[in-house]
């Protein structure tokens, strides 16, 4: 995301520039165009007598001047078209740039969706798993009283009959099933 807006942003920038590069042009047009015609203004009144309408011989041999301005010109307005391609090449290669970043990012959020699903259904089957746990533990407890009691009933019953003793010391499983037998 950052980087698209970073891309979005330069893309601005250089949009911006492109912008005015074209206006300046614009303006170095016209005023080359009004250069062109003062030129031409000027070399027509040289050329030509104020009222006569005939050509002065003198001007006849010679073309008519060169401006070093508007060759500076014509090279300026080439180089800024040369600039404005380039940047216009530019300005679509960012775009599709930030069009496949876009498209990253869409596939990164589906792929964080899916990760974000995946971890809630494993955090319900944990869940479902701790309370199965819970549910088996209170089962075991339940049965080891109840076997516990079993077997306090088995030693005093078998205890309890005449001539059997008390034991001395705390009987074992096997000990107790003997003495049933």
């Amino acid at each position: 995301t950052g980087a698209i807006t970073s891309l979005q942003r330069q893309m601005e920038v250089q949009e911006s520039e492109l912008r005015r590069i074209r206006s300046e042009r614009e303006v170095l047009q016209k005023q080359l165009t009004e250069r062109e015609v003062q030129v031409q203004d000027a070399y027509d009144k040289e050329a030509f007598g104020p009222n006569t309408g005939k050509m002065r011989p003198k001007l006849l041999s010679f073309p008519p001047p060169s401006n070093s301005w508007i060759c500076v010109s014509a090279q300026l307005i080439a180089e800024q078209e040369s600039q404005l391609a380039e940047q216009s090449k530019l300005i679509s290669e960012l775009q599709k740039t930030i069009s496949q970043l876009q498209a990253e990012a869409v596939t990164n959020r589906l792929h964080l969706l899916q990760q974000k699903q995946t971890q809630r259904e494993i955090q319900r089957q944990a869940e479902a798993l701790e309370q199965k746990e819970l549910q088996a533990r209170v089962a075991l407890e339940c049965m080891s009283t109840k076997s516990e009691r079993f077997r306090n009933r088995i030693i005093q019953a078998t205890f309890s009959t005449e001539g059997s003793h008390d034991p001395q010391t705390e009987l074992t499983d096997d000990e107790v099933l003997e003495a049933v037998q």
